[in-house]
């Protein structure tokens, strides 16, 4: 593989943009794991491990906003390929500096869900800017990435430390 000449899969030689045709590829298990993360302020913090914000359980309504926006991918990112999904999991971590999202999904498709993770850990990130945005406006959301993915041609890959 290392003698074929990467391109973009999106674009074709004439440079329009193009959803890629995924009808000719088999059907394998397919999983990405992505990671974000948003700074918060201690006094923020501390909200959010009490569950005393006003809006109500932002982890947890970030979690169920990050599955949700894994599974309307395709509608939020153009060229996206539908998919159905078999698991989506977020889970969210606090710890002296913010909140760390990780997110991991799954399915058995022709296509991978790296933009479903991606998706998801984005998505969840700005559920909690937007239920804690009243109490902290020096929040930033950073970080969003690719840990992992498997499946497919391509196999496996892996993110480095960064």
């Amino acid at each position: 593989m290392a003698d074929k000449k990467k391109r973009l899969t999106h674009v074709k030689g004439s440079g329009e943009a193009t959803m890629v045709d995924v009808g000719d590829k088999a059907i394998t298990r397919r999983k990405a794991v992505a990671e974000g993360f948003i700074s918060l302020q201690p006094e923020t913090l501390t909200l959010l491990r009490e569950n005393k914000l006003k809006k109500g359980d932002a982890v947890q309504v970030a979690r169920i906003a990050g599955i949700m926006a894994a599974k309307q991918t395709s509608a939020l990112i153009p060229l996206c390929h539908p998919l159905m999904l078999s698991q989506v999991e977020v889970e969210i971590t606090l710890d002296d500096e913010g909140a760390r999202i990780c997110s991991t999904v799954r399915c058995e498709g022709k296509t991978g869900v790296e933009m479903e993770a991606l998706t998801a850990c984005s998505v969840a990130a700005l559920t909690l800017y937007d239920m804690c945005k009243a109490v902290d406006k020096s929040m930033v959301i950073h970080g969003i990435r690719l840990l992992r993915k498997e499946g497919g041609r391509s196999g496996v890959f892996e993110a480095g430390d960064r």
